[in-house]
């Protein structure tokens, strides 16, 4: 619940809608109503939407409770329920049912380390359009540009090491948690092939740069056509020509999130 309430605070002016297993995003989506957002963050990863902690920023209404009251899950946060979608919702045993009154405070985190504790800043970054520099000769067009601001979002809140595909409204897949850059964009395309996602035009995100450019050239194989990651690696101009090669956009930001 505490992932999910993070995740969802990235889209304040959105309808989104997010769920989330072991703190990770499994779907993630933005739309015109909740029921609808609910469908495409449902249709990145149908598996693991099983059980998993739902989250939205707007209202339930009728319409959404009736498209997930017949999926399992464990809880659903929202703002508010309309009366009839919150007696729809009731209806099933076990489901915690939650409104969050307000938005999310506070700057620290404690975390348990050896034998002590640490306190730390949270990671209150955010990258906008604003603060994207564009390092290669093709610029990402303005829907690129969009699809790399909903990227960035939810990689922040996904376990390190991360890659996340997506478009400019929904999270295609994403591979967590690995130890292998690598490891973590192969997941994430065998993901979203699973699920049906035609990854040509897609963007890529990395919550760390890129050592070598192996990522970008497995993307560039699958027709991802934009990416952003932080740069600072030595080897940065490496993944900057194979993108100007390849026609690929890139930009660089400059934040390393890496959620441990």
């Amino acid at each position: 619940m505490d992932a999910a309430v993070a995740l969802i605070s990235e889209f304040p002016e959105e309808t989104a809608f997010a769920i989330l297993k072991h703190t990770n995003a499994c779907g993630c989506a933005t739309a015109d109503s909740v029921q609808e957002a609910y469908k495409k963050a449902f249709a990145a990863d149908t598996t693991s939407a099983f059980g998993g902690v739902l989250i939205t920023n707007r209202t339930v209404d009728l319409a959404a409770a009736e498209e997930m009251n017949s999926l399992f899950f464990e809880v659903l946060i929202a703002p508010d329920f309309a009366p009839e979608a919150l007696e729809l919702l009731k209806g099933k045993k076990n489901r915690i049912l939650l409104r969050q009154k307000m938005a999310l405070s506070g700057t620290k985190q404690i975390k348990t380390l050896l034998n002590g504790i640490i306190e730390q800043d949270k990671d209150l970054k955010t990258e906008q359009k604003s603060d994207f520099r564009v390092v290669t000769q093709v610029a990402p067009s303005e829907e690129e540009m969009d699809a790399l601001v909903f990227a960035a979002k939810v990689c922040k809140h996904t376990k390190s090491n991360t890659i996340v595909l997506s478009n400019a409204s929904q999270l295609f897949a994403s591979g967590v948690g690995q130890t292998s850059r690598v490891d973590a964009l192969r997941q994430a395309i065998e993901k979203a092939k699973n699920f049906g996602f035609d990854l040509k035009g897609a963007v890529m995100a990395s919550d760390a740069f890129f050592p070598f450019p192996d990522c970008v050239e497995i993307a560039s194989k699958e027709g991802i056509s934009a990416v952003v990651q932080p740069g600072g690696s030595i080897k940065d101009q490496d993944s900057i020509d194979f993108c100007d090669a390849h026609g690929m956009s890139m930009v660089m930001t400059g934040v390393r999130h890496f959620k441990h």
